[in-house]
């Protein structure tokens, strides 16, 4: 398909806390080494969110006018002279951090970990509610005609649970417990599934989110209001524990319920971010039971795998997408996201309407 590239586009821009505009801006042109994406479906981030409310997080503080969005899908429409193994017209997904490839970490394998990297919607970079947005070409990766642009846009935090999964060194026939049922622990419970866990525990605080969570193919709900932990964990696993417990919530109380409910041996991943730094952990508990206990950051060399797994027509995961809007109406987006957590999960906002 043919596209007049114009030489401005529409964004919709963070101008300061809480309040996003809809600008004509310039297209950005690719360099040699990149190419031009029509945007086309973007998912709502729980990051994205903590700029729209906090303008910050972390080190990360926004300090100027800033696009934000990540998880995105699009259509090539422009090439740079580099570009060689792509073609205009092809349906992608789009990996959002550019890294260096010459650090320590990078020259590792591990380039989650560069300290260098440009990361979309990550100050001061913007990110992908607009119609276009330019990326270096390794970064992107063609989607099955089969595929949603949803899904594929949906690779990005999948790519969390499945690094997740994969370095917590989940087995088939293992028992894993995962804390937290917004969008990156409803990932986990996917990845987890297709890395063949045989019993998937889900503990959340909302029914709904656990309702969904048992769609997507979790075993076992607990609910840490009307269940005891303790018990319910015991009850599962015949008092041995879990093999993995997995923490997505950000939640001091869900780091102690991993620690507690892992078997002696076992493992324990951290993912969530929290508001604070510093958490309460029992050391006794993670000495005597002699548990490994790792931090999740991102994700490295999943999007082929993740493409590959979500390809397939069992693939459930857009159960978890319960609003979509325009361009136009993102900053209803961010509303409905902040202030009805009760029935949304997962939103998006699709940049041509």
């Amino acid at each position: 398909m043919l596209y007049v590239l114009k030489t401005k586009m529409k964004a919709a821009v963070l101008t300061s806390s809480k309040k996003i505009e809809i600008q004509e801006v310039l297209r950005p042109e690719p360099k040699d080494d990149e190419v031009l994406i029509r945007v086309k479906a973007v998912g709502l981030c729980g990051s994205d969110i903590h700029y729209y409310e906090h303008g910050k997080i972390g080190n990360f503080v926004v300090e100027k006018p800033i696009i934000l969005g990540h998880e995105l899908s699009g259509e090539i429409v422009k090439l740079g002279i580099e570009v060689k193994k792509l073609i205009v017209g092809q349906r992608v997904s789009i990996e959002p951090g550019k890294t260096c490839k010459t650090c320590r970490n990078c020259l590792d394998g591990r380039y989650n970990l560069c300290s260098q990297v440009e990361f979309l919607a990550t100050p001061p970079y913007d990110g992908a509610f607009c119609e276009y947005i330019t990326i270096r070409a390794d970064l992107v990766f063609p989607i099955p005609d089969t595929m949603s642009y949803e899904t594929a846009a949906l690779i990005e935090p999948f790519s969390v649970g499945l690094h997740t999964v994969q370095r917590g060194n989940l087995s088939t026939g293992e028992t894993v417990v995962i804390f937290g049922m917004g969008p990156i622990g409803l990932m986990t419970v996917t990845a987890a599934r297709l890395k063949g866990a045989a019993n998937i525990i889900v503990v959340d605080l909302q029914q709904n989110r656990l309702d969904v969570a048992l769609e997507l193919g979790a075993t076992h709900a607990i609910h840490v209001i009307h269940d005891n932990l303790e018990e319910r964990i015991n009850e599962y696993t015949n008092g041995a524990g879990v093999d993995l417990a997995i923490e997505t919530a950000g939640s001091e109380v869900a780091v102690k319920g991993c620690i507690s409910s892992v078997r002696r041996g076992g493992r324990v991943a951290i993912v969530g971010m929290s508001s604070k730094d510093e958490a309460f952990i029992n050391l006794a508990q993670v000495i005597e039971k002699e548990l490994d206990v790792m931090g999740i950051f991102r994700y490295h060399h999943t999007y082929p795998i993740a493409i590959k797994l979500l390809s397939s027509s069992e693939n459930k995961i857009e159960k978890m997408i319960t609003d979509k809007y325009s361009l136009a109406k993102t900053q209803d987006a961010f509303e409905k996201a902040i202030k009805d957590k009760n029935t949304t999960l997962k939103v998006f906002v699709y940049p041509k309407e």
